[in-house]
């Protein structure tokens, strides 16, 4: 799918080919597509990149086209193995258009479009490109928070667990931030090569924005490592508190086990064929129910003393 978009009059509008100032956002191009992205003079190699979902973050130049290859959140699905992975965006641009390209359609791309152009502009084609990055930093922070909601939730429901459900759906949220950390590291190095470069200095207030962006990137490297180590400690430990409840339920019942057996014990001894007490007694019945019940009494107070029960 490709849309080309341009800003006029603070507004995004559609439009049929491409100008100056144009935004060329392309979502999982078929073969014509990628036919006609090639007859625009766009390197074969930077749309193939972006639609590589190993791919990491890097910046590349070629026939006076240059990518900015980006790592970004997505969400999958719950019913995944792994709801949120980092996949590539790559953003092809020269001093007339900016091209956008990613495997899949995403909220960083369409939280862009949902604002109309209101914030931004596709002419001013550096701050554009910065503000894309900075939007991606406060997507992965959104994203982190989802993530730690849901850690709290599974933490409460743990507390009374002796399943090993919960335990495996947290191991699921330590994937999504493993993959995270990896895709903002590797943003880092790209954004520190920039700044480095000198890339984004044609007007100071492009530079103070991609400071801006390595902050929020920096925040979210932060976040993330925070989170990861709290949902491994916590693993950890709630792994014990399972086995903890197991070995309490397994008490509980073994000590059910042995009152319930007490009163066999003296029913079987007055099952025995020889002479016994109260063999002609009309109350025998009761008096031996009765003993059997004080023993089964007085241990349960006994394992009540013992926190047994």
């Amino acid at each position: 799918m490709i849309k080309i978009l341009q800003t006029k009059n603070e507004k995004l509008i559609p439009i049929e080919e491409i100008s100056d100032g144009a935004w060329i956002n392309v979502v999982n191009p078929s073969e014509s597509e990628i036919e006609r992205l090639l007859s625009w003079g766009i390197p074969k190699d930077f749309i193939t990149y972006p639609l590589d979902l190993d791919e990491r973050s890097r910046t590349e130049k070629d026939d006076g086209y240059t990518l900015i290859l980006l790592r970004i959140p997505f969400y999958q699905s719950w019913d995944e193995d792994i709801p949120y992975i980092a996949i590539p965006l790559g953003i092809i641009f020269t001093d007339q258009v900016i091209v956008t390209i990613c495997r899949y359609e995403n909220d960083l791309i369409n939280s862009i479009m949902s604002k109309n152009g209101k914030y931004f502009s596709t002419v001013k084609r550096n701050r554009f490109i910065l503000q894309i990055m900075l939007a991606n930093a406060n997507h992965f922070l959104s994203y982190l928070r989802s993530i730690q909601k849901l850690i709290d939730r599974i933490e409460d429901e743990l507390q009374r667990s002796i399943r090993n459900k919960e335990v495996l759906e947290l191991l699921k949220y330590q994937k999504c931030l493993e993959y995270f950390s990896t895709a903002l590291r590797s943003n880092e190095i790209m954004f520190e090569r920039l700044q480095r470069n000198k890339f984004f200095t044609i007007f100071p207030d492009d530079s103070d924005l991609l400071d801006d962006v390595i902050i929020e990137n920096q925040q979210a490297i932060e976040m993330t490592g925070i989170a990861g180590n709290l949902l491994s400690q916590m693993m950890d430990a709630y792994a014990s508190i399972i086995q903890n409840n197991q070995n309490i339920i397994f008490k509980i019942m073994t000590a059910w086990t042995i009152i319930l057996s007490l009163p066999t014990i003296v029913a079987s001894f007055w099952g025995m064929n020889v002479g016994l007490p109260w063999t002609g007694n009309s109350n025998a019945f009761s008096i031996i129910a009765g003993i059997s019940v004080a023993i089964m009494l007085a241990v349960i107070i006994f394992f009540k003393k013992i926190n047994w029960l």
